[in-house]
């Protein structure tokens, strides 16, 4: 009766990882793990030379650098970085195991069965198998098989998820033997985080990315300048940065650049730079303002751009084309290591900031199309010749008809028929519809209202994008609606979006999580289940809470999902 009871009891937490996985079962013996644990790797024959700069030996096998950081962080998350879980049993209950006569884990074996390819760390979407496979037995023995070392990092991140700590100390699983097949239903798995309309320190970018890889995420596309400020030192243009961002310590050194990427890559996460252009630069003008028209229009600056300070790269300028190449040259060399793509951005472009440039003076788009199609090819021909992919927002294609490479990779962002129409011109696409995947959404106007006809027309002053949406209206979004059967394996997969015009280092944990793990549940999951039907909240929501809980204790200040009440009676608190 007692072992039917203990059975009852843990079955709460069966299922509780995020992302769920493809294929998983499991069973209800209790096993202990000790940090005296055996990990054994077999290297799979890796004989990579590439190496990345950082806090590691220099010529470090690169497939080794990330199996080791991925064993550290195992042995992080479980001993010192987890849990009690007593919100997800019923109050007052002995739900901890006995810790007389412990079973244990006795060995953790890592097989990699092929050896990595060059390219592990900066690999086109697909190109890099993330799939492993997890076996628990009751006599304590866990295998670890994948293909590549980034499947051996994601099986690890699994295998955390097992285990809780004991109120006495200690970390144990109830849930051996456990039998677990899983891999990614998209291979482009991003987070879009903007360091421009407010700064965050190298520290805050560094918990964003292990919290992304934590939850699968393999891209972090830094949108790391706008109109606002220019961050982003520029060793050959020097004047961006010391004049560009809002305070001269607010900046990113090409060291903070490269521990960044190195921090991403180690776990697995592709770090994706966005410059931003020909729009949104009005913070180059500070330091190169006669590359810049329409700059900073007042009163009226909506008329020339979507934010202020208007101001836009000039389309017709000799002046720009050096700038351009003198950035890239600077810049891409340095991306190069660390990914295989470059943002080049091309949203909300406004075609009145032409009617103030002197090389254009028009707002005609029979004008401005056939210039902005050259800056295009301009940009995107030296991307590739410094080896790498292009990536533009939606806009550019199919707002202004640019014709694209068979390579440039589309971002959309405005609605589900943007992924249609993309992947009906024949490109990869990138979901993330506002109306869901904005984190940003319902904080309300951060402009100002004077009194009379602006207040009045813009009461109750909500943002564009309200209401907040919520992780349920997350996790609600398909990336493939509305996608045909012949196009859906043009969607390589999407991103959530943290803008910053309302968020600082301040608020971001509790903006962006545990929302956007839904977000990524639907990119490695799925958003359907094996029946094809929506995923449940109602199964789903106790293990988000679980994840919420795991974040908070690796030191993210992760919004609750329910109060600990409906974690602890089941379906009480469902409709």
């Amino acid at each position: 009766m007692k072992l039917l009871s203990a059975v009852a009891l843990f079955a709460p937490l069966a299922a509780a990882l995020w992302p769920i996985p493809s294929s998983y079962s499991s069973g209800s013996t209790v096993l202990w793990i000790g940090s005296d644990v055996k990990v054994t790797y077999n290297g799979a024959n890796d004989t990579s030379t590439h190496s990345y700069g950082g806090n590691t030996t220099s010529g470090a096998p690169l497939t080794s650098q990330i199996v080791q950081f991925a064993i550290q962080r195992t042995y992080s998350t479980i001993f010192e970085k987890n849990f009690v879980p007593w919100k997800f049993h019923p109050r007052n209950s002995d739900f901890e195991p006995s810790t007389d006569n412990k079973n244990l884990v006795t060995s953790i074996t890592l097989e990699q069965l092929v050896a990595d390819p060059p390219n592990v760390v900066k690999p086109l979407a697909g190109e890099v198998d993330e799939s492993y496979t997890l076996s628990l037995t009751e006599d304590g023995a866990a295998t670890i098989t994948a293909n590549s070392s980034i499947g051996i990092a994601r099986g690890l991140t699994t295998f955390t998820q097992l285990f809780f700590k004991h109120s006495n100390g200690g970390a144990y699983t109830t849930l051996a033997p456990v039998e677990i097949s899983d891999s990614p239903k998209f291979s482009h798995r991003g987070l879009n985080m903007d360091v421009s309309r407010n700064f965050f320190p190298v520290a805050d970018i560094k918990r964003t990315i292990d919290a992304a890889a934590y939850n699968k995420l393999n891209r972090f596309h830094l949108h790391v300048t706008d109109s606002q400020s220019w961050p982003l030192e520029i060793p050959a243009l020097p004047l961006l940065a010391s004049k560009g961002a809002y305070e001269s310590s607010l900046t990113y050194s090409p060291a903070d650049l490269k521990e960044l990427q190195y921090y991403a890559a180690i776990q697995g996460v592709e770090l994706i730079l966005e410059i931003d252009m020909p729009g949104h630069t009005a913070s180059i003008w500070y330091g190169y303002p006669e590359l810049i028209s329409a700059f900073n229009i007042q009163p009226d600056w909506d008329t020339y751009a979507a934010e202020p300070p208007s101001g836009t790269l000039k389309l017709n300028s000799s002046k720009v084309d050096d700038f351009l190449d003198t950035l890239l040259n600077d810049l891409l060399p340095r991306v190069k290591p660390y990914s295989a793509y470059f943002h080049t951005g091309g949203d909300e472009v406004n075609a009145n900031a032409y009617s103030l440039d002197e090389t254009v003076k028009s707002n005609d788009t029979a004008v401005l199309q056939p210039l902005m199609q050259k800056f295009l090819d301009r940009n995107h021909n030296q991307v590739r010749a410094l080896g790498l992919t292009p990536i533009v927002w939606e806009e550019m294609l199919l707002q202004w008809n640019i014709t694209l490479g068979d390579d440039v990779v589309v971002q959309t962002w405005q609605s589900d028929q943007a992924v249609a129409d993309t992947v009906a011109k024949g490109h990869k696409a990138l979901a993330g519809n506002y109306n869901y995947w904005y984190l940003d959404c319902g904080k309300g106007q951060w402009l100002d209202f004077g009194p009379g006809a602006s207040s009045e027309k813009f009461w109750p002053y909500n943002d564009y994008c309200y209401p907040l949406h919520n992780w349920r209206l997350m996790y609600s979004y398909d990336p493939l609606q509305g996608v045909p059967d012949n196009g859906t394996h043009l969607v390589i997969g999407g991103e959530a979006h943290i803008w910053t015009e309302q968020t600082d280092p301040v608020n971001l944990d509790r903006m962006v999580w545990p929302r956007a793990c839904a977000a990524a549940e639907v990119l490695w999951s799925g958003a359907k289940d094996a029946q094809g039907q929506n995923r449940s909240q109602i199964t789903a929501s106790p293990r988000l809470s679980e994840m919420r809980e795991r974040l908070v204790a690796r030191g993210v200040q992760a919004e609750p999902i329910q109060m600990p009440f409906c974690l602890m009676n089941g379906t009480q608190c469902a409709l």
